[in-house]
């Protein structure tokens, strides 16, 4: 009796598989439609509205602007993902160890949290020419430029993943003699990492767009160039093109992210958690 219990417990269900293919169409498909919807009507406005397709390119212009110059896109894709990429990793260690120290010393959480804030007062366009100007026009002022741009999000998600541990659990491994660096192991660093992954989905979102932005400001290759070069060549759908490609390339690191995150913490992707998550429709 006990034998036949524990093989139907260990048994898959058999509506699991649909109920998961349920869930991924939810997920998937509200997306996909409003997409399709979007361009739709976007091709129908560049047809009936009357406007030239200098105005307003239709989805076909603007995916025959991309082949025709693939061979300047490619390059230039390829040279943008490299700074982001580097920008990015740079950011992740930057704001990880700023976040620790600021954790881990209450004088240096006095003295440093408020000059992070008061670092993003500073518009990005307008230290840009400055960077360049200091950098040159090679790789680094642009990776400069990109962790001006993600280090925050993430530095301000860890550090506050930090300080959200439980105080209760805390207190019980110190009753248990453990040490502040076991603590902070243990318990302070895997309650951050949900807020960390948060940061850095928002920063990913934002890599790309300061890779591009520095390229605008001085580069001599990237998708900026590419945009900038478009614009004053008065090519309207390449600059769609050059839209369509950062728009894609962000959206696919935040998926990166995503999944990362969830194979990483698969103690945070609950069953019920997910289920609930399913209901709504939200990651």
């Amino acid at each position: 009796m006990n034998q036949n219990a524990g093989n139907a417990r260990t048994q898959p269900q058999p509506e699991a598989a649909p109920r998961q293919k349920s869930n991924l169409a939810r997920q998937v498909l509200p997306p996909l439609a409003v997409l399709a919807l979007t361009v739709l009507g976007w091709a129908v406005l560049a047809e009936r509205s009357g406007l030239s397709s200098f105005i307003l390119p239709s989805p076909a212009d603007v995916v025959r602007a991309g082949w025709e110059t693939r061979s300047q896109l490619v390059p230039a894709l390829r040279t943008t993902m490299a700074e982001t990429a580097v920008g990015l990793l740079v950011s992740i260690l930057l704001g990880a160890s700023i976040a620790a120290a600021i954790d881990l010393s209450p004088f240096l959480h006095r003295a440093l949290y408020p000059l992070l804030v008061a670092s993003q007062t500073v518009q990005i366009l307008a230290i840009a020419p400055l960077l360049i100007i200091w950098f040159g026009f090679g790789m680094t002022s642009k990776v400069f430029i990109v962790v001006l741009i993600c280090f925050f999000p993430l530095t301000l998600s860890m550090a506050d993943g930090l300080a959200s541990a439980d105080p209760d659990l805390v207190a019980l491994f110190r009753a248990m003699g453990a040490r502040r660096g076991q603590i902070w192991r243990m318990i302070r660093l895997p309650a951050a990492l949900p807020a960390f992954f948060s940061g850095l989905k928002i920063a990913v979102t934002y890599s790309v767009v300061g890779a591009t932005i520095a390229e605008w400001v001085g580069g001599t290759q990237g998708l900026g160039l590419y945009m900038l070069r478009s614009k004053n060549a008065l090519a309207t759908d390449q600059v769609f093109v050059a839209i369509l490609v950062t728009s894609a390339v962000s959206i696919g690191l935040f998926l990166l992210v995503y999944g990362i995150e969830r194979l990483a913490l698969p103690w945070y992707y609950t069953v019920q958690r997910s289920e609930q998550w399913d209901e709504t429709g939200i990651f």
